[in-house]
């Protein structure tokens, strides 16, 4: 079986982040998706779970779900094939109702091209292109 990963995200609305995640280009995947959570395929081993407040608050045991529009935990990278890709994805993160921003990470554009991404909910994502060749 090939690897997969689940990326859970707590979200205050779920038909808005549903709508933001498919506007960024994830496929919602119904079979695994119910009013508790939906299963938004980047492709077919990577995957971000959006899930209700209370859903997620049955995951968490002795921690407190943190306010993402002020705390942050994690960010979770999504490369992309091109910087206009990342500045696609940024773009239309905005367009939807999220943010983005640029970190100057003193690497060339050339090497490398990143753009962190803000969802409606404060999750935090980022979105980088990389030279490999």
């Amino acid at each position: 079986m090939d690897k997969m990963v689940f990326v859970n995200l707590p979200v205050s609305d779920m038909q808005r982040s549903i709508k933001f995640y498919e506007a960024l280009g994830f496929k919602q995947n119904k079979d695994f998706s119910d009013d508790n959570g939906s299963g938004m395929m980047w492709d077919d081993n990577i995957w971000v779970m959006l899930l209700t407040h209370d859903f997620y608050n049955s995951f968490l045991k002795d921690h407190q779900l943190a306010d993402t529009k002020v705390v942050n935990g994690a960010m979770t990278a999504f490369s992309m094939d091109s910087i206009e890709a990342v500045k696609q994805f940024a773009q239309t993160a905005k367009d939807n109702g999220g943010d983005f921003y640029h970190v100057e990470l003193d690497i060339p554009e050339d090497q490398m091209y990143e753009l962190e991404v803000v969802d409606p909910d404060g999750n935090m994502l980022s979105a980088s292109w990389m030279n490999m060749g």
